[in-house]
């Protein structure tokens, strides 16, 4: 348990660490690549690590230095694993390597906590099915633990529901090009989470790999292709970036992002232009994004593309004037916890009113007091209500460490706020 002290920014500058999303992609193609590889700027939490641990059972050949990651590529074909693949409740890993698995050898299962157990993976299942890849649910209930089959993986035509989550679609793009006749996808429902399928395909053609697209609906990857090793950076990440502009717009002070630029794929970059409607400033200058707080007035937002910054508007959106309407949330019901609910339920003991819906949360702006915040074993709530303590006496945050899952040296960087 840690108590946040309120403190009033003025101007500040804050460094955070590589894209957690970025991160995972581009180690999963670097273990997909022809030959050696250098990851610099990498994440380093939990979720990423377990994605690496996992892709160094399969086979790959990895060093972590200092600065970078080094990992030798498998040109395309993962080797047998005889022992169960732990994910503990990396939703990313267990999707995106779910697909991937299909090119190795042997049968891969792929395992995580009792949470992990209730997160819907059976969209994906169904598409491998269709693929003949006899990937199931171990329980038979459409959630993990997994088995995927290697040595299954020829490509071919698919149509996927990604009604839930885009990573059952960007699992499908990453595996495609390693099979034999590539695949030709069609997206039933959905997609939501959209910028994350922009994210995959950058990292796909960064590595070299040919993608045709029709928007969001159709996606067109040749077979037989490879992923090309060579020197690859992991840039800032926006959803970090996040909790440091929502403590500006709170407190009215200035924090500005080095290295985060509206030209990234990362949907979660938008959350400052969401700030700006609801009275904050935002400058785009050529070494980051600032945000500068003003007067806080309630917007109807949607924000299924940006489904990881709802806590974090959400908390923003207690101390704005009105009632802010965060809309088409539904998937967030599947997160490290389910986020709506939670994120009411805290919101709710510090005497603000809010109230989640099947598809929407609703933020009534009001006076907020101490409370102390469970975090469900999730680190978005944890970073989340931190910003609300900076101007709210007495708000505490229990187990402060479930930070470790994305932002490990958050709660140092938080501490820099405080040296303006």
């Amino acid at each position: 348990m840690i108590e946040i002290r309120p403190h009033r920014i003025g101007r500040c500058r804050i460094r955070v660490p590589g894209s957690k999303s970025y991160t995972h992609r581009t180690l999963i193609a670097a273990a997909l690549s022809d030959g050696p590889c250098t990851v610099h700027n990498p994440l380093r939490s939990q979720d990423t690590l377990l994605t690496l641990a996992a892709l160094e059972k399969m086979g790959a050949v990895v060093a972590d230095r200092r600065a970078s990651i080094e990992i030798h590529g498998l040109n395309g074909r993962f080797k047998p694993c005889r022992e169960a693949i732990y994910l503990a409740n990396s939703g990313t890993s267990m999707r995106l390597l779910a697909g991937v698995a299909a090119l190795g050898e042997g049968t891969y299962v792929l395992s995580g906590t009792p949470r992990m157990y209730h997160r819907p993976i059976g969209h994906l299942l169904e598409a491998l099915n269709q693929l003949g890849i006899g990937a199931r649910a171990l329980e038979d209930n459409g959630c993990p633990p997994v088995e995927i089959p290697g040595g299954q993986a020829a490509g071919g035509a698919v149509a996927i529901d990604c009604s839930v989550s885009s990573q059952f679609l960007s699992s499908l793009l990453l595996t495609a090009p390693c099979t034999p006749a590539g695949m030709s996808i069609t997206v039933s429902h959905g997609p939501v989470s959209r910028p994350y399928i922009d994210m995959t395909v950058d990292i796909l053609k960064r590595f070299g790999i040919r993608v045709q697209r029709e928007g969001y609906a159709c996606f067109e990857v040749a077979g037989g292709q490879t992923y090309r090793a060579g020197s690859y950076a992991v840039e800032p990440d926006a959803s970090q970036a996040g909790y440091f502009w929502g403590a500006a717009a709170i407190t009215g002070g200035s924090v500005t992002v080095d290295g985060v630029s509206a030209a990234s794929s990362q949907g979660d970059v938008g959350l400052a232009r969401v700030l700006e409607q609801m009275g904050c400033r935002v400058d785009h200058g050529p070494g980051g994004i600032t945000v500068t707080g003003g007067d806080l007035r309630a917007v109807t937002v949607d924000m299924a593309d940006m489904p990881d910054m709802v806590p974090t508007l959400a908390v923003v959106a207690a101390f704005a004037d009105g009632t802010t309407v965060i809309e088409n949330v539904s998937h967030l019901k599947a997160k490290e916890s389910d986020r709506l609910a939670s994120t009411c339920a805290e919101l709710k003991k510090m005497g603000i009113v809010a109230v989640a819906e099947d598809d929407r949360l609703r933020v009534t702006g009001g006076t907020a007091r101490g409370a102390s915040i469970d975090t469900y074993d999730d680190h978005r709530i944890a970073m989340s209500f931190a910003m609300a303590g900076l101007v709210t006496p007495g708000v505490r945050i229990a187990e402060p460490g479930c930070v470790e899952k994305s932002f490990p040296d958050f709660w140092q960087v938080w501490e820099s706020l405080y040296t303006d």
